[in-house]
């Protein structure tokens, strides 16, 4: 029996010049497919009405128009907030994402931070766009980092190459999730997410890479700064909403930490009258962890293969999204 797969259109604009493509790889390869890209909502609503399985971003309107979708494939690994919306949740509906593509392009952008911490490289740039020759004292060039801790706050694929990728230069690594973790040779230690209280101030450079929900937005506020040590540096490339930047301000001019680096912001772009960018002490780069990312395209393509065939096959999907936690 043929089944039919439906592109949503607009739904990422990273993937939609991939769309025509993927549509003649797939219908090479699964003959008892037909791979429909409507051009618009309304040609979408018409084309969803019998589907089996589709891409992107779904509403209302084309979720009650879908009476036969049994699956979706989230257009990323975490999309934006009003993705997974009341209806999508407690509807039947399979959801996967596109999580682990990023994982060593994301890791690394996080190990620049810790480097630019380490030797002060954002505070020497600062002085060379003022022609500035000036050393900065001893005591600013005390981190030693196989001497340092990283605590990671969320140890999936990002988060474990991170720990892999930070041990390789020396480092100690906790990790912390929500989910049960027995043994990872990149983590000399692992907590579940309750403890993390009691461990956030043993960790010299503190790492986000979990997603935004109803549990962890807004998690890291000023009670949690205030755990951790003062001479430790706050990362966050998960997500914005994960962090009060208000609460995080307080934290920086109070000293409570010794400075962070931001990639993802409670809203973008990031005000710019807010303070947090003019502190040396604070590195903020435009949400580009996952630029310049070589074959992540592939990487999608991949896994969207892989699970069309498996769902052909009645088989467990690939990276299956917990809907009431939204990854």
């Amino acid at each position: 029996m043929i089944k039919k797969f439906v592109f949503i259109p607009n739904s990422n604009a990273l993937t939609n010049n991939s769309i025509k493509k993927w549509i003649e790889q797939l219908s090479d390869i699964f003959l008892d497919w037909t791979f429909h890209s409507p051009k618009d909502k309304e040609d979408a609503l018409l084309e969803i009405s019998d589907a089996d399985a589709a891409y992107g971003t779904m509403d209302k309107d084309l979720l009650s128009a879908a009476k036969k979708i049994k699956w979706l494939q989230a257009p990323a690994a975490a999309p934006d907030e009003g993705f997974y919306f009341d209806e999508l949740i407690n509807h039947p509906i399979i959801v996967t994402n596109f999580k682990e593509i990023y994982n060593d392009h994301i890791s690394v952008q996080i190990l620049s931070y810790i480097l630019s911490f380490a030797k002060n490289s954002h505070i020497y740039r600062d002085q060379q766009n003022e022609k500035n020759w000036k050393q900065l004292p001893e005591s600013e060039h005390e981190i030693f980092l196989p001497e340092s801790t990283v605590l990671i706050i969320g140890v999936g694929g990002i988060g474990l190459e991170t720990a892999r990728i930070c041990k390789a230069i020396g480092m100690k690594t906790i990790g912390i999730d929500s989910k049960e973790i027995l043994s990872s040779q990149w983590l000399d230690e692992i907590f579940p997410a309750k403890k993390l209280m009691d461990h956030v101030n043993r960790g010299d450079f503190i790492v986000s890479t979990i997603p935004h929900n109803p549990i962890t937005e807004g998690m890291f506020n000023y009670s949690f700064f205030n755990r951790m040590k003062n001479s430790s540096f706050f990362i966050n490339i998960g997500r914005g909403k994960t962090t009060s930047l208000i609460d995080l301000n307080k934290a920086i001019i109070e000293k409570k930490i010794a400075g962070a680096a931001l990639d993802v912001f409670e809203k973008e772009p990031l005000d710019k009258k807010n303070k947090l960018w003019t502190y040396p002490n604070v590195i903020i780069t435009p949400h580009i962890a996952a630029h310049g990312g070589k074959y992540l395209d592939e990487r999608r393509f991949d896994i969207l293969r892989e699970n069309i065939k498996k769902f052909q096959d009645d088989k467990k999907l690939k990276n299956v999204v917990n809907k009431n936690q939204w990854h």
